[in-house]
């Protein structure tokens, strides 16, 4: 492994081993390096005369003036060529337990827990799980102060966002004011982020409506729909809560940022264009979620418009995008924004009251319950053939649900420069569904708007969702009567201008002008959302975004080496103008671990490089090419298909005499290279700790053999 040490010529004062400091160093056992003594027992002197140097040109086709950044020089000086290291041996029960840790545990959540007491130790835990229990000691009353104003500020934004986005769901307007209430208290018990406010969403409204409007009518069999949607808000809560467990958050991160951004602003503009039915009073309306269904049920039904609805409408869609506007403008008014909703529930409530509007074709909410939550485990149900639609419902609500929620924490958490714990989210978020869904809440999550409204307003830790809680506990107790008379269409208008901020123009610009193929998955999620369904689009935006990660894994980088001028360095080509060739050498690298799923195109890629290399050194008359080097650095694991291909790469050039070179393989590599055996099979003189070494040597020994 470069084990067998030669005599290298080195004509630079840049450092040979590219940075690294070339002092003698030892070695042992493969944890640290030595220098080891020139083996090769080949003498040569340490100078040429011009005739001696000409003659040597003359005689052999390789140039080594042409050898730019190596040999140089006439008077050359002898390098040293360090060997690659072999790490000590680990058993495979001790590489499985280190690859456990890795995948699943990269955050060490057990460190705390080191050389601590069992007292100590048994309170950390009770820590980990329950978050209040790490910063109500340190609470106070200034504090306390800053989350009550940020509280009743977002209760503001939730009482009349949560009807609206239960009647998005098609549920009654009340749960979402149950969602409000239940979810927010147990987060705060159990949640690690300091921001976010918690309640239902747009989205995953839409899409839990969507899905379970597919086979059951809301109008026909409302109490079956009901126990459905309770149904998949326990099944969300479970599988998000299993995530946290299983600390299997990286599920969520197939989500692309390109496609998340398609997908929300496509689900935006559904969600805004199935507002027609009631901004227009029409009373027949498609349960299809698609534009073309959608538009279509508008214009069919000109004569079920009604001008007074329409008027309504438009006015407090106006007001609130006013405010909107004026909060994103001066952010010192974002209470501005937080409280248009709860502004235009109440006037349009006075004016539909003192106008009798529901008898001039304006829709009203009528009774809504009052009192607290009332226990639903009765409606839960886990059998019957409706079981797998509450299960599907339950899994796409609750992955948006989650992916929103993270999404959001560690934004505001990025903001405040603290952490949020992933995993821990992911386990307060699905026990708060589990537990919402036993007291009559549907999918809840942190939302961006209240959280930004909450960050705004100057919150300091999750009692400000404690007290967004309390004040929506003393609506349900005391001030539903209130709405009763509250306009249908305004909640429309309140979700219209709460959607819109989820189309995202800059960021789609962004995609666009860094990444073409990114752009192209955005638009690919954004299209399916609104020309198929909401679901569909779903599908399409996985789908992108694995089969971007199967084309990177199964279609690698490999790129073309060149010497930086007057250095050892070796950088890619087309990155770098002025990296130049050396005469003879082939020098690619290889930027992706090597396995069966890659192992073939790396093999086909290495041999049409050497293809064309051939051909252009024959086209360019230039020195033929005598070696091909392979700069591993960059391929972290290596698998036996992996091992059996590079082997095959070997055979193949050795049969057109030529000869390779392995550079710097990572420890995970060689070690799995000597298990196979492959270190004989390649040669110990094939493996190199850096390019130039190979390069110098190589050299040398071509000049000394001919």
């Amino acid at each position: 492994m470069g084990g067998s040490t030669r005599r290298v010529e080195d004509s630079s004062d840049a450092t040979l081993n590219e940075g690294q400091n070339s002092s003698m160093v030892s070695y042992n056992k493969g944890s640290s390096w030595k220098t080891t003594s020139l083996s090769r027992n080949v003498s040569r002197n340490a100078e040429y005369d011009e005739e001696e140097n000409a003659e040597f040109h003359r005689g052999n086709a390789f140039d080594e003036n042409n050898v730019h950044g190596i040999i140089m020089s006439e008077k050359t000086l002898v390098g040293e060529v360090h060997k690659v290291g072999i790490p000590e041996y680990k058993s495979s029960v001790h590489q499985f337990n280190a690859k456990v840790k890795e995948t699943f545990f990269p955050d060490d959540p057990f460190r705390q827990f080191k050389g601590q007491p069992w007292g100590r130790k048994l309170w950390l835990g009770f820590q980990y799980f329950f978050s209040i229990l790490e910063w109500a000691p340190r609470y106070s009353i200034g504090l306390f102060k800053s989350d009550v104003v940020s509280g009743i500020t977002i209760a503001s934004l939730a009482i009349p966002q949560g009807i609206s986005y239960a009647r998005l769901a098609s549920l009654p307007p009340i749960l979402g004011l149950y969602s409000s209430f239940v979810p927010p208290l147990i987060y705060s018990v159990l949640g690690s982020s300091r921001d976010l406010a918690v309640g239902p969403v747009s989205i995953a409204s839409l899409l839990l409506g969507a899905i379970l409007r597919e086979e059951v009518s809301p109008t026909d069999n409302p109490v079956l729909y009901l126990q459905l949607g309770l149904t998949a808000t326990f099944f969300a809560g479970v599988f998000q809560a299993s995530l946290g467990v299983l600390r299997m958050g990286f599920v969520i991160d197939f989500l692309s940022r390109a496609t998340l951004v398609g997908f929300m602003a496509g689900a935006a503009v559904i969600v805004s264009l199935q507002q027609f039915k009631s901004l227009l009073g029409i009373k027949d309306f498609t349960s299809k979620m698609d534009m073309v269904s959608v538009m279509d049920s508008v214009f069919k039904h000109p004569h079920e418009w009604t001008w007074q609805t329409a008027v309504m409408g438009v006015f407090f869609l106006l007001f609130l995008l006013m405010a909107r506007y004026i909060s994103r403008k001066k952010t010192k008014f974002f209470w501005i924004s937080a409280a248009a909703p709860l502004t235009s529930v109440i006037l349009a409530t006075v004016f539909s009251f003192i106008s009798r509007s529901e008898n001039h074709g304006i829709s009203i909410i009528g009774h809504l319950q009052k009192g607290l939550n009332p226990i639903s485990t009765n409606m839960l149900f886990f059998h019957g053939p409706y079981l797998a639609l509450a299960l599907k419902a339950g899994l796409v609500s609750g992955l948006i649900a989650l992916t929103e929620g993270i999404a959001v924490g560690r934004t505001f958490a990025s903001i405040k420069d603290y952490q949020v714990d992933g995993n821990k989210e992911m386990m307060a978020i699905g026990l708060m569904n589990m537990t919402g869904s036993c007291t009559s809440c549907y999918v809840t999550t942190g939302s961006f708007s209240r959280s930004a409204v909450n960050f705004n307003a100057g919150c300091k830790s999750a009692v400000s969702n404690i007290v967004m809680a309390i004040t929506v506990m003393v609506t349900l107790l005391f001030l539903t009567p209130l709405f009763y008379h509250t306009p249908v269409v305004v909640l429309s208008s309140i979700i219209i201008a709460a959607v819109v901020g989820l189309i995202d123009f800059p960021a789609a610009y962004f995609i666009w002008k860094v990444d073409k193929v990114d752009f192209l998955a955005c638009m690919g999620a954004f299209m399916g959302v609104i020309f198929i369904s909401v679901q569909t689009g779903l599908l399409i935006a996985v789908g992108i975004s694995v089969l971007k990660i199967l084309l990177h894994v199964t279609r690698p980088h490999t790129i073309l080496l060149g010497n930086i001028p007057g250095t050892s360095l070796y950088r890619n080509m087309e990155q770098y103008k002025e990296a130049l060739r050396v005469s003879g050498f082939l020098i690619l690298g290889i930027e992706s671990p090597i396995y069966f799923a890659n192992s073939s195109y790396l093999r086909e890629r290495i041999l049409r490089w050497v293809q064309d290399e051939e051909e252009r050194t024959k086209k360019e008359k230039e020195n033929t090419l005598q070696y091909v080097i392979l700069d591993i650095t960059a391929v972290t694991t290596i698998d036996t298909t992996g091992i059996n291909g590079l082997l095959e790469v070997k055979k193949t050039l050795v049969k057109r005499d030529l000869k390779v070179a392995l550079v710097n393989p990572g420890s995970g590599v060689m070690d799995k290279l000597q298990r196979a055996n492959m270190i004989e099979s390649f040669g110990q003189d094939s493996f190199y700790l850096t390019v130039g070494e190979a390069v110098s040597s190589l050299s040398s020994v071509f000049k000394q053999e001919a």
